[in-house]
């Protein structure tokens, strides 16, 4: 069951100090102690920080988890996770994965001698097949990025516990609003809460939550230890954007249903990618675990190739062409040249990242402005497409 606004807003704290309605920020590196070893929980920052102990409770809570850590990057709380494994251990990953987890899992942690299969995980047939005796981790984005698959969680955690390995979800693109995989079987959650958490492009931060509170203190370790703490003013500006969580999840979902209906039917358009669509391959499933469909939606041109691509996003106006997402304002993204440079081009296409592929990050404007900006930018295209063609059959 997802949270709703009224669990969302009285689960951030009161200060029990002085009664504070907004949460303080203990902006301090360090905490006078009565003697060695005896404090009031605190003794220094990068080990623990009551503005950081509050974000990370409350998004244990929204998750329905045991524990929360909260590090200075997304990639950072991906990092932690990955230090559970140890050399000869194998992960198995989703295809279209995220061009910095893909980075980091490669070209990092390959090295050290773990191994990563990348499979379609929308099918868990896929998952199955692969797992070997040295599995150890099982990692999804669910939705995926950027072409929004759909993994069923409840059946990827049956074929994790059968096989003693853990499960881990990436939760990003949904948000605790719209699905909680510690509840569906999923052993550890994480979130770049760059994006929706915040929900402002004013900050960096990961989230890693587990189920278990023995796992929890593992990661917390890895916190300690390695040192990529979350700041106390970046927790703040974290919970600060949780207190508006829901009411913008509504509306980016809103929006984004509209606008992928609208796109669904252009003729400049060749595919949407977008779970809240019927024709989405596992809508069923997303309906199933998710109480709404969020804010991303990636979709292809007829002229399948990476000039056009390049040529569309300069022409939106609304649409802001840079990287990220999960703010106010709405953003438009080229993964082939963007968030997923990183992938070989022969990976990156078989896992469906075509070169046209354009994905946008809906965000707080009225769907009808934002719908008209993408009409007149697909309109553009396709009446320069149309030109070129009759400039062409005029010279056979």
């Amino acid at each position: 069951m997802s949270v709703n606004a009224t669990q969302l807003i009285h689960q951030i704290p009161v200060d029990p100090l002085t009664g504070a309605i907004s949460v303080p920020i203990y902006q301090t590196s360090t905490f006078v102690q009565e003697a060695p070893g005896v404090n009031k929980g605190y003794d220094y920052s990068r080990t623990n920080n009551p503005t950081r102990e509050t974000l990370e409770n409350l998004v244990a809570k929204l998750e329905k988890g045991s524990t929360g850590i909260a590090f200075g990057s997304g990639l950072a709380a991906i990092d932690a996770v990955v230090k559970l494994l140890k050399t000869g251990d194998e992960i198995i990953a989703v295809d279209d994965i995220y061009g910095g987890a893909y980075r980091l899992f490669t070209n990092v942690y390959e090295k050290f001698g773990i191994k990563v299969q990348y499979v379609d995980c929308s099918n868990p047939e896929n998952i199955f097949n692969a797992v070997t005796g040295n599995t150890k981790l099982i990692w999804i984005e669910t939705p995926t990025n950027p072409t929004l698959k759909i993994s069923d969680i409840k059946a990827i955690a049956a074929i994790a516990k059968a096989s003693s390995c853990l499960l881990c979800v990436d939760n990003t693109f949904a948000s605790p609003v719209l699905q909680q995989p510690l509840s569906l079987g999923a052993d550890i959650v994480i979130h770049s809460a760059t994006k929706y958490f915040g929900g402002h492009s004013d900050l960096i931060a990961g989230i890693v939550v587990t189920k278990e509170k023995e796992l929890g203190a593992q990661i917390k370790y890895y916190q300690n230890a390695c040192g990529a703490v979350l700041a106390p003013f970046d927790s703040w500006l974290v919970i600060r954007g949780i207190e508006t969580l829901h009411l913008r999840i509504k509306q980016h979902c809103h929006s984004a249903q509209a606008i992928a209906e609208f796109l669904a039917t252009h003729p400049a358009v060749a595919k949407v990618y977008y779970p809240g669509l019927p024709s989405h391959p596992n809508h069923h499933i997303a309906k199933s675990q998710s109480s709404g469909f969020g804010g991303i939606i990636s979709f292809t041109l007829k002229t399948d190739t990476e000039a056009t691509a390049l040529q569309f996003v300069k022409q939106t106006q609304l649409f802001k062409l840079a990287e990220s997402l999960g703010g106010i304002k709405s953003l438009i993204s080229h993964p082939a040249n963007m968030t997923h440079k990183s992938i070989p081009d022969e990976k990156r296409r078989a896992a469906g990242v075509a070169d046209s592929l354009l994905r946008l990050s809906v965000g707080l404007e009225e769907a009808e402005d934002l719908i008209a900006d993408l009409k007149q930018a697909l309109d553009t295209i396709e009446l320069q497409a149309n030109h070129h063609n009759s400039k062409k059959l005029a010279t056979i």
